[in-house]
């Protein structure tokens, strides 16, 4: 006989179950010793190592920073690029929260979880870039510099729309521990998080930008604009869409155990979809880069190597992917998709590191070049987030018809599925 038959629940007993669940659920699924675990270990491994050295005697024993080239790779990708392609959280929760577009129902949890995982792995690559990590806290309370600050509202905003993630996230976590009542009152918190969320990261992405409008006389012409700022909230929708079309095709084949039927059925119309709207932004994007050259009365600088290097990026990552994007969905092919994915993703990451690296201070005589030590460290926390995201996405609940939004979109959703 069970001897809990009959006995009066203590109030620890719920904490208990939900800890022993979690010790449960931390034991390996599958194979351990795969060709990515293997790799990506040793990688992490190494830069245990590293980040050691790194805070036991400085920036310098790893880096290739300097006065001239204080941001490096770790600003540059980790943070720059990472926060615009984590924008596919804000983007994706506007559309179906806000607009009622419930055909991308399925793809939010993975979505929002993601967006979650950049913004905190961006966040500790910065407190690796700090010369002083212990002032982290220095912009958030506006120390030495004042609350009028660009970087105090950009730490501010940063902070609270990772809180709002967590909160959009949170539902799904408490289903998963079984805290239903726990679960019911998050979900009727996550409208409001997102509505706030959504104000944040249109801030925060902007302010990212902004925070170049200081460096005039370093950012080359072609780079600087005063409209910087916009061009990074746009930028950050084309780019996080692109990884959403990414991170989606990739965990269709690995994650296919984890996919709810809704989701199955659906994947290619729901990629289609993100690739139009995508292609829409990005055409914003290239008008707005002509009227910045326009206004700015740039046309010269294009004839020089670094004119060419921009329109290699204008046209070659803007342009071009836009383009396949517009093709791909009216053909309705979904390996062209994916490839404007990537090369759109690729095109971010290249703006970002001209804005922050490669066209910073082009003339001078010494450049910086990261490290390998620097690219070790990168390539670690790459590798935390992918582990961290396929452990949580193992064991999330699966997404299907009964946890779209909107009661009357589920008939003509399973319809949709029925006809296919």
């Amino acid at each position: 006989m069970d001897a809990t038959i009959g006995r009066i629940p203590r109030p620890g007993d719920e904490l208990r179950r939900v800890a022993r669940l979690v010790l449960q659920e931390l034991k390996p699924k599958g194979k351990v010793l795969t060709p990515f675990n293997v790799t990506t270990g040793a990688i992490m491994a190494v830069a245990a190592v590293l980040l050691v050295i790194r805070f036991a005697r400085g920036l310098g024993a790893v880096t290739n920073l300097s006065q001239d080239f204080p941001w490096g790779i770790w600003i540059g990708y980790d943070v720059m690029t990472g926060v615009a392609i984590a924008g596919g959280g804000y983007v994706l929760t506007f559309m179906v929260y806000v607009l009622h577009l419930e055909k991308y129902h399925p793809i939010i949890r993975a979505t929002v979880l993601n967006a979650l995982l950049g913004y905190v792995f961006a966040a500790t690559s910065l407190l690796l870039d700090l010369g002083r990590p212990w002032n982290i806290m220095n912009p958030m309370i506006g120390n030495g510099f004042g609350v009028s600050s660009v970087l105090f509202l950009v730490a501010w905003h940063f902070f609270l729309y990772a809180l709002m993630a967590l909160v959009e996230f949170s539902p799904a976590a408490a289903e998963w521990l079984g805290l239903e009542r726990i679960r019911r009152v998050l979900k009727g918190m996550t409208f409001a998080a997102v509505i706030f969320g959504i104000t944040l990261a249109f801030l925060h992405q902007a302010g990212l930008g902004a925070l170049m409008l200081m460096a005039r006389n370093k950012l080359h012409p072609l780079w600087y604009t005063e409209f910087i700022p916009v061009l990074f909230v746009v930028s950050s929708v084309f780019a996080g869409l692109s990884l959403v079309i990414v991170e989606g095709s990739i965990s269709a084949r690995v994650f296919a155990h984890r996919t709810g039927k809704l989701l199955r059925w659906t994947h290619e119309d729901i990629m289609l979809g993100l690739g139009r709207i995508a292609a829409g932004t990005m055409f914003a994007y290239f008008a707005l880069e002509i009227v910045t050259v326009m206004h700015g009365q740039k046309w010269a600088l294009l004839a020089t190597p670094m004119g060419l290097w921009y329109l290699l990026e204008v046209l070659g990552f803007v342009l071009v992917p836009g383009a396949l994007y517009l093709m791909a969905y009216r053909a309705r092919n979904l390996s062209w998709v994916k490839a404007a994915a990537g090369l759109t993703l690729f095109g971010v990451l290249l703006n970002r590191l001209n804005v922050s690296i490669i066209a910073f201070r082009p003339n001078a005589a010494v450049h910086y070049v990261p490290s390998w030590m620097e690219i070790v460290i990168t390539l670690a926390v790459v590798s935390a987030e992918i582990w961290i995201f396929r452990w949580v996405v193992n064991r999330m609940p699966v997404m299907d018809f009964e946890e779209v939004r909107t009661p009357e979109a589920r008939p003509a959703l399973k319809r949709t599925v029925a006809a296919a």
